[in-house]
């Protein structure tokens, strides 16, 4: 199982440097819009949210204006022009890590732009395993047939077979020498191959159907695949200390007592990012910002409902509305609901009278109605983009 820690620091090359012809018009696929925004800036920023400390795109010749209109400012992205072929594209990006002397890299096509977080975690944990590669696979589910002069010929056991998928990770060192030492046909399949062809061992580790090629003008349009409405659920819990400022929907109370925890505590903002993130299924706060890495503490809690709104349009939806109930006996929450409706309403980008903040108590039963602690509850619905 992929690890729901912090990653280990890795680098990636995002390959752009094709044509892109098969799905049609004048501009190159990557630079096509998908949900809202160019195929690279998806895949580009998949992998900085990801943990990429630098990402080398390779892009086509005379194309900086383009690559750098689509992708936005990032300051950890380079750009290398590409080369004839896929394998040359990839060698000059690994050449121009050199200086960098990274440990592991992953290798990815801008025309996937949907990768999981969890992919990446099994590529990397697989390197981390001590494998020189690591490629990430789906099982083939349908019969196969090979083609003798348009007659069916021997049937491939499926069982054996899989679809390879990228990001492709390795350990830096080998695939650079993999692909200096290539001699093989002009454009490898791939870089698993190239590593393979050098001797190397190439792991396999769950692919996931998101990470599906955009190949045809149909796949920049096709959303329909996705649920058009879908519902996440959060509920968060923290302790009331002395000592502690109490933040709650990213305002500050005044209050005898705050809440604890590894950030600020804002239970009610950790509720809602729960709800937003479960409605497209892309795990909780403790995947995105585990309290077991220390630049998240202290951290104010806005930052993680900001992300979790970025990860929504990113899959292809928009948040449609929020409910949350915080639970509490003090201190009362009805004269600050209009600030904390306002500042969800901009972290969220959303319009106020979606959002919906209400408070309760447990009429002194429990660790609330003790006193001893916030609990929130939130429900997060969002709807496919057209």
């Amino acid at each position: 199982m992929a690890q729901t820690g912090p990653l280990p620091r890795f680098t990636a090359i995002v390959v752009a440097a094709g044509k892109g012809l098969r799905v049609g018009g004048e501009i190159p696929k990557q630079f096509r819009n998908w949900r809202g925004q160019p195929l690279l800036r998806h895949s580009v920023e998949r992998l900085l949210d990801h943990g990429a400390d630098h990402i080398i795109i390779a892009i086509p010749q005379g194309a900086d204006d383009v690559a750098r209109a689509a992708l936005g400012a990032h300051d950890a992205v380079t750009f290398v022009t590409g080369g004839a072929t896929r394998q040359q594209s990839v060698l000059h990006a690994l050449e121009a890590l050199a200086e960098r002397g990274p440990s592991y890299v992953l290798i990815h096509d801008a025309a996937r732009p949907d990768l999981p977080r969890a992919v990446t975690h099994g590529l990397i944990d697989a390197l981390a395993a001590g494998n020189q590669g690591a490629i990430p696979v789906l099982p083939v589910v349908d019969s196969l047939a090979v083609d003798e002069n348009g007659m069916m010929g021997a049937s491939p056991d499926r069982d054996i077979l899989r679809r390879v998928q990228t990001p492709q990770a390795f350990v830096y060192a080998d695939i650079l020498a993999a692909h200096r030492a290539w001699t093989g046909a002009p454009n490898a399949g791939d870089d698993a191959q190239v590593l393979a062809a050098n001797g190397g061992a190439v792991a396999l580790v769950d692919g996931h159907e998101r990470l599906k090629k955009i190949t045809f003008a149909e796949d920049l349009m096709d959303n329909s695949t996705q649920p058009a409405f879908r519902i996440g659920q959060g509920f968060d819990v923290h302790k009331l200390v002395e000592g502690e400022e109490l933040w709650l929907c990213g305002i500050q109370l005044d209050h005898t007592h705050g809440l604890a925890g590894h950030s600020d505590a804002d239970v009610a903002l950790h509720a809602i990012t729960d709800a937003v993130l479960g409605a497209i299924g892309d795990g909780d706060i403790g995947t995105h910002f585990p309290p077991s890495d220390p630049q998240w503490k202290g951290a104010r809690s806005g930052q993680f409902l900001e992300h979790a709104a970025k990860l929504v349009a990113q899959a292809g939806y928009r948040i449609g509305n929020i409910d949350l109930t915080i639970i509490c006996e003090a201190p009362k929450i009805g004269p600050h609901r209009p600030a904390m409706r306002s500042e969800v309403a901009r972290l969220t980008g959303m319009d106020e009278s979606a959002i919906s903040i209400k408070a309760t108590t447990t009429e002194r039963l429990g660790f609330t109605g003790r006193g001893e602690g916030i609990a929130a509850q939130a429900i997060a619905s969002v709807e496919r983009l057209a």
